[in-house]
């Protein structure tokens, strides 16, 4: 599924991208060049990458205060908003659920 989505090229937070390179080092021990080479091809099947800016982190801040999403999770969610993204594909936060009225969170995995 995760093929298929980026096969759309869809809009991803550089957070995304950052939390990808966490777990493959972390988690599953993936050497730096490898990490970059990973995060270098998502990035090229993207059609943009949305940046992580201080008005990013800020709208993440009230969306963690409003909604009680992680801070990391809400620094993607005001990525997408910002964005102007409908749908936010996420295994981790609750499918579904509709934020500010127009981001609709969608688990891909069901």
């Amino acid at each position: 599924m995760a093929i298929k989505l980026l096969a759309g090229k869809p809009v991803m937070s550089v957070q995304v991208l950052s939390e990808t390179a966490n777990i493959m080092r972390r988690k599953l021990g993936f050497d730096l060049s490898a990490i970059s080479a990973v995060i270098n091809r998502i990035s090229q099947e993207c059609s943009s990458l949305q940046p992580l800016t201080l008005d990013t982190l800020n709208s993440g801040l009230n969306i963690a205060g409003r909604y009680g999403f992680s801070h990391y999770d809400s620094l993607i969610i005001a990525a997408a908003l910002q964005a102007d993204c409908s749908t936010l594909y996420s295994e981790d936060m609750q499918h579904g659920q509709i934020i500010e009225r127009r981001l609709l969170i969608v688990n891909p995995f069901l």
